[in-house]
Formats: structure tokens, C-alpha cells, sequence
């Protein structure tokens, strides 16, 4: 099939799948169109296996692998999906709350990574590096999901920003960590040179240089803007910076996905506030929406799809089954503790620690990631599980969260004395 072929189909499935939800399910878009989805694919697989004779999930595993969902993610959907979910959150409220979100999404991640490597290891036995690999992989939560499902919880505003700042940042961290892991794994003598200090120095070109490039390419964009009052033109340009953006970080080997965060933060804020008449805000803004919501509902339906590309082996279910738990108790330690280290200093909101456990869905990038990972022996267990840990993720926390967040995140918090 052709590009356009495959994106047409995508399309089409999205729009039949998510008015089955509206019409019958009645579940939020993302999730039931997934769900939708999934139930299909599990229906192939089941009439297959009854009668082998049909072959569809051969001929369906094969378009589906053609595919290359994680090209399609971290190199195309990623940065506009970034980039619009940055769009809408406001410097001011990332600056009350910054030293959390920064810990969580440094430290948090580190710990997070940790612990699901040592628990996996012996669990399965698999090597301790790659446990860390598929640590690194599961650990970042989905900015996409998380602020979707939460968007009708009402929740206090600070509680608000900290989970979305610290979900648009892991993501971008996560990343970077696990190409810093797999670069251990795999070597492949490129010019960071091999062992911890190549890493380091990966570590350091991606995250900072991602930074650098967003706020430099959403500086540039914004006084281009400021010279201009075309509402169509500008929103061709935000379409350009997240695009161009994104392919010429990834051309420069930093990180994309932080590059998108920058860039999108700067013009959703100071864009917005001095670059951007009112009428072009509210165009930007509708715009974005638009796009997050239509790349939102085909992402979840790949995500469905993705089940064709699993490994069904009743060692690897349990061993997804095991991740599950252990992805839960290292997402709890990865928000417990930067929270308790600054709760002597600074209040937070009723409910933080188990709003924001509950509520770091895993996603797309955790899949996507998987699948990008050097052919070996330990790969089919890793897709599997992740795949696992992201379906119980998205469909159970993601539609439990809502009510987790109105039942203990409404009342606000006093300051520690």
C-alpha cells in the first residue's frame, strides 16, 4: 500500500470506529476508538485460529508490520502531538511549579527506570541493561492521554499544571534515556565514543541541545510573527515550526521531543500574549485542537492495531501481567518522592500523589519504542509487556482516573508548618 493509501485507511477506520463509540459505547474518543479497535483485532485473531484455513490475520499482521508504527510516531506524529499539547500550557503556571516538575521528570524518571529494571530482571531473568532498557521505555507517561482524560475533572489549577508539565517533560527525558540505554546495549561506535562517559555526553547533546533548539526556533518564529496579521499565514507557521522543527533536531541529533515542548510552551505563551492578535489566538488555537484530537484518535487506533505484531506466548502475558504491577509501584515511588522532598518547603494539592500515580498513562511512545529496538533475543518480551502495561494503562486507569481525581483532588492542601 501506498503512503497516502494507509493514511486514507486510517482515517476512515478512526471516523467508523470512533461513531461505533458515540453511538453505542459512549466511552471518551481516544479510549473507545482503541477499544473498538482492539475488540476488532481480537475478533481476527479468534476467527483465525478457529478457522486457519481464512488466513486474515497473516494478511493483516503483514500490513500492520508494514506499517512501521514507530517511525510513524517518533518521527511524524510525535512532534505536532508535542507541540500541540505544550501549546496550551502557560509559562506562569510552569514557573510556580517548577522544581517538581523538574524532578519528576529527571529524577522521577530515573527512579522509575531503576526500579522496573531491578523488579524485570528477576522476574525474567532478562539481563539487568536491557530491564533498564525496557524501564526507560516504560516509564515515561503519555501527555496526549493524561491531559485528555483529565480535562473534565475540574481540578485545581496548580494540581492542573503539574501533571501536565511533568507529563510533556518526562516524555522528552524518557527518550533520551532510552536511547542513552539501548546506545550501551547496542554500541555501534558512533562519534559520543562507548561506556558511561559516551552516554553522559549523549545524555547532555540531546536533552540540552533539544532545549536549546526549541526556545532559539520559537524565539525566530515569534518575531516573525509579531511582523505579521494573517491568521492563515501564522497558523502555517506554527504548522512549520512543529514540523520543520522537529526533522531538522532529529537531523541534528538532539532530542525532538523536547525540542517540540520548548518551542510549543514559547509560542502558546509569549507567542500568544505578544505576537498573535486575537482573532490569529483564536484561529492557533482551534487549529491545534483540531489536530491533537484527529492525530489523538488514529494514534489510539494504531495503537489497536498493534496487537497483531504481539508475541501471544502464556510466559510473556504473565510476565506483562508482573509489569503491570511493578510499572505502578515505580510510577508511586517516582512521584512519592520528589513530592515528600519538597513538601516541607511548598503546599500541594489534596490528592497529588495518588491523582498523579494513577494518572501517568502510558502510551503510544512506550509501544512505539519497543518496536524500535534492535532485533534480539529479548525483544518479543518486551513488546508484549509493554504492549500489556499500555492497554491496562489507557482503558483502566484512563477511565477510572476521572473519578479517582474528583473524589481526592478537589479539596486544596495547607502549606507543611
Amino acid at each position: 500500500m501506498t503512503l497516502l493509501q494507509i493514511a486514507s485507511l486510517l482515517i476512515v477506520l478512526a471516523g467508523v470506529f470512533g461513531a461505533i463509540n458515540y453511538l453505542f459505547l459512549k466511552l471518551p474518543s481516544a479510549i473507545g476508538i482503541l477499544v473498538v479497535a482492539l475488540f476488532a483485532s481480537l475478533v481476527v485473531i479468534a476467527t483465525d485460529a478457529i478457522f486457519p484455513a481464512l488466513t486474515v490475520e497473516e494478511s493483516i499482521r503483514a500490513q500492520v508490520l508494514e506499517l512501521e508504527f514507530s517511525e510513524a510516531l517518533l518521527e511524524g506524529m510525535l512532534g505536532l502531538l508535542l507541540f500541540a499539547g505544550a501549546l496550551h500550557v502557560k509559562l506562569s503556571d510552569l514557573r510556580k511549579a517548577w522544581l517538581l516538575i523538574l524532578l519528576m521528570a529527571t529524577m522521577g524518571i530515573a527512579i522509575s527506570t531503576v526500579i522496573v529494571g531491578v523488579a524485570f530482571s528477576w522476574i525474567t531473568g532478562m539481563p539487568f541493561l536491557m530491564a533498564l532498557i525496557f524501564g526507560a521505555l516504560i516509564s515515561p507517561t503519555d501527555p496526549v492521554a493524561v491531559l485528555g482524560v483529565l480535562r473534565d475533572a475540574d481540578l485545581p489549577k496548580a494540581l492542573e499544571t503539574k501533571i501536565a508539565g511533568e507529563s510533556l517533560f518526562n516524555d522528552g527525558v524518557g527518550y533520551v534515556v532510552f536511547l542513552v540505554l539501548v546506545g550501551l546495549a547496542f554500541p555501534s561506535g558512533d562519534a559520543h565514543g562507548s561506556g558511561l562517559a559516551g552516554a553522559a555526553k549523549l545524555f547532555v547533546q540531546e536533552a540540552l541541545g533539544g532545549a536549546v533548539l526549541g526556545i532559539v526556533l520559537g524565539w525566530l518564529t515569534f518575531r516573525v510573527m509579531r511582523l505579521i496579521d494573517d491568521y492563515s499565514l501564522e497558523v502555517l507557521i506554527t504548522l512549520g515550526l512543529a514540523f520543520g522543527g522537529y526533522e531538522l533536531a532529529v537531523w541534528l541529533h538532539v532530542s525532538a521531543p523536547i525540542m517540540a515542548v520548548c518551542a510549543g510552551l514559547l509560542i502558546g505563551d509569549i507567542g500568544a500574549k505578544h505576537g498573535m492578535s486575537e482573532e490569529t489566538r483564536q484561529y492557533v488555537d482551534a487549529f491545534w485542537k483540531l489536530v491533537d484530537e484527529i492525530l489523538n484518535a488514529v494514534l489510539f487506533l494504531m495503537i489497536g492495531f498493534e496487537v497483531f505484531a504481539i508475541a501471544f506466548q502464556a510466559d510473556f502475558a504473565l510476565a506483562g501481567v508482573m509489569a503491570i504491577i511493578v510499572s505502578l509501584i515505580a510510577r508511586l515511588a517516582a512521584v512519592s518522592v520528589p513530592v515528600l522532598m519538597l513538601r516541607p518547603f511548598q503546599s500541594f494539592s489534596a490528592g497529588v500523589i495518588p491523582i498523579m500515580t494513577w494518572g501517568g498513562l502510558k502510551g503510544g511512545i512506550s509501544v512505539a519504542l519497543a518496536l524500535s529496538l534492535p532485533d534480539n533475543e529479548w525483544k518479543p518480551l518486551i513488546l508484549t509487556a509493554t504492549y500489556i502495561v499500555v492497554i491496562f494503562s489507557i482503558i483502566v486507569q484512563g477511565l477510572t482516573i476521572t473519578r479517582l481525581a474528583e473524589r481526592v483532588g478537589r479539596t486544596p492542601e495547607l502549606p507543611h508548618e
